[in-house]
């Protein structure tokens, strides 16, 4: 008996040095697959999903006359989807057009005034003429009787009356030239009224453009294709200009922020193929391509950027966003949402 329990004694127990064997060829396994890996890999947990939001604003203020959309629908770019009560953006319309009537009304006085000022000039400049032949007859008259005086051929009487013949000759000359210079003034003066009120006309026009477009801003349509989300806005509410209504995230717009450690982007470049998984979907595979950096770390895009300089320094390490590209087909593409978050892995090496 006592022999049979020294030889049990003795007997060595190989299973745990067979286990530790097992454990060591698994961990030495595992670490070169993971050595391996990320020699070739870069990875991250920090991403998520991201899209083009377009905020719908209201232009202008007014009454809701009318909903055309239901929340979290697709909707086309330019589709109708608020109309806003137009009436008085109509009535704007309609007085800046009668005030165009208006102007142009006095176009047809203004052209009226110069064919006016016209015809008196030509009749002005016909009297000038008049007065000037006038003028040469009498001044040749009273030079014959400035000679015939000398010797008694005329009386003095017949003389002086060839003189003031002159004189009257002479102020009726100048005042048929100042009157002819003044209905040449009145014409230009007429154009250039004209001119004032063809302007004044333009203006108006002006007017009118920026009624209608005041009155189209009334129809709020689609900016782009997409789901519309975020409604704020109710049948008869008084919404002013600059007023968000909803937001639409537009189709084919979807792409990946990864926020990757400054010390991982010496091995990223653009155009690197990117594995990603979603944690929505931990079984839809969705590849990508890396497109481009941000310029900056997300602190120093932050509300608060941090300032080092204030002698309280902690040595963090920082994250630079990475716009990464999805090439999936529209159908996987069609499940993801702007904010799901997603585990990137940036291949590196082929």
């Amino acid at each position: 008996m006592a022999t049979q329990e020294t030889e049990t004694k003795k007997k060595p127990n190989r299973v745990l040095p067979i286990i530790l064997g097992i454990v060591l060829i698994g961990g030495i396994i595992f670490g070169v697959k993971e050595y391996i890996y990320f020699s070739k890999h870069v990875d991250t947990d920090d991403a998520q999903i991201d899209g083009d939001i377009s905020p719908v604003v209201a232009r202008v203020g007014g009454y809701v006359d009318s909903i055309m959309f239901e929340e979290n629908t697709h909707v086309n770019k330019s589709q109708l989807l608020v109309k806003i009560d137009a009436r008085d953006y109509q009535v704007k319309v309609e007085q800046a057009q009668a005030a165009q009537v208006g102007a142009s009304a006095n176009i047809g006085v203004g052209e009226s005034q110069i064919s006016t000022t016209t015809a008196n000039s030509s009749s002005a400049r016909a009297d000038v003429a008049s007065a000037r032949a006038r003028l040469e007859k009498v001044r040749k008259d009273y030079a014959r009787y400035a000679n015939l005086v000398q010797d008694g051929s005329v009386t003095r009487q017949q003389f002086d009356q060839a003189k003031a013949d002159l004189e009257v000759a002479q102020a009726n000359y100048t005042a048929a030239n100042d009157k002819y210079k003044a209905a040449l003034e009145q014409i230009a003066t007429s154009r250039s009224q004209l001119k004032v009120t063809n302007t004044g006309v333009t203006q108006k026009q002006v007017d009118i453009d920026y009624a209608k477009l005041q009155l189209s801003y009334t129809d709020i349509k689609a900016p782009a294709t997409g789901v519309v989300s975020k409604k704020n806005v109710q049948v008869g509410q008084l919404v002013q200009a600059g007023q968000t209504l909803f937001s639409i995230v537009n189709d084919n717009s979807i792409f990946i922020t990864a926020n990757f450690k400054e010390t991982q982007l010496d091995k990223i470049r653009n155009g690197q193929k990117v594995d990603l998984k979603v944690d929505a979907y931990p079984d839809l595979k969705v590849e990508g391509t890396v497109y481009n950096f941000s310029p900056a770390t997300g602190a120093k895009f932050s509300l608060l950027p941090p300032d080092n300089a204030t002698g309280n320094f902690v040595k963090v390490v920082q994250r630079i966003p990475v716009k990464i590209k999805l090439t999936g087909s529209k159908e996987e593409l069609a499940k993801l949402r702007p904010g799901m978050s997603v585990d990137v892995s940036v291949i590196t090496k082929d």
